[in-house]
């Protein structure tokens, strides 16, 4: 079933986001690519594209509004672009690097910045610790990559001076954010509401301390 740009454009608007057609319609092509792409190359675990809907697309989106004074953003182990793409599609303003060291994820992530027509992303096939950009980012998210302090321990090379974590998490990391090491601080947690997702979602902003 190929979803239909009605599906998500409440979703989105309840997410606060104003969008063009244009972008809806680019975000209705990315998961039409991703659901045809996970078939032979194993993008997520999430088959049915109902569901990518309100656990990829909105997810994905839930993260925008806390980007604001960003204008680079790092998405760490991207998987099948998420969440970079989709915050691609909505801050046209914001460069993009999707980071991931499989091949085949990143040869997906090519064809979809291809065929979006995503001139404001660049795909990296690359381990976290060992990409050295000529520009630093200010704002690094990852969304299923590592729990907090390792992707911290991994990239202080990547963000710039007064740059941001800004990392998506599932339930309230407690744990994770007391193993954070001393050269990060967390400035907040805020609770994220995605629609039509039954679960709990957090980001949680850091900073060097």
């Amino acid at each position: 079933m190929t979803s239909s740009r009605p599906d998500f454009a409440a979703g989105v608007a309840a997410l606060g986001l104003t969008l063009s057609d244009a972008q809806l319609e680019q975000l209705g092509a990315y998961l039409n690519l991703l659901a045809k792409w996970n078939q032979t190359y194993n993008l997520t675990a999430v088959r049915e594209q109902d569901r990518m809907v309100s656990y990829h697309l909105l997810d994905s989106l839930s993260l925008v509004p806390h980007l604001a004074g960003g204008t680079r953003l790092l998405d760490v182990g991207s998987g099948g672009g998420m969440p970079g793409i989709p915050a691609a599609i909505a801050r046209p303003d914001l460069q993009v690097v999707l980071l991931d060291a499989n091949h085949k994820k990143t040869t997906f992530l090519r064809q979809a910045v291809i065929e979006l027509k995503l001139t404001n992303v660049e795909v990296v096939t690359e381990r976290v610790e060992a990409y050295q950009p000529e520009q630093k980012f200010d704002r690094l998210t990852s969304r299923a990559f590592a729990e907090l302090s390792e992707f911290v321990r991994l990239t202080p090379h990547l963000l710039a001076e007064n740059g941001q974590y800004v990392a998506m998490k599932g339930v309230y990391p407690y744990e994770e954010i007391a193993q954070l090491p001393a050269s990060v601080r967390v400035a907040e947690v805020l609770p994220l509401t995605v629609p039509g997702l039954d679960a709990e979602r957090h980001l949680v902003r850091m900073v060097a301390a």
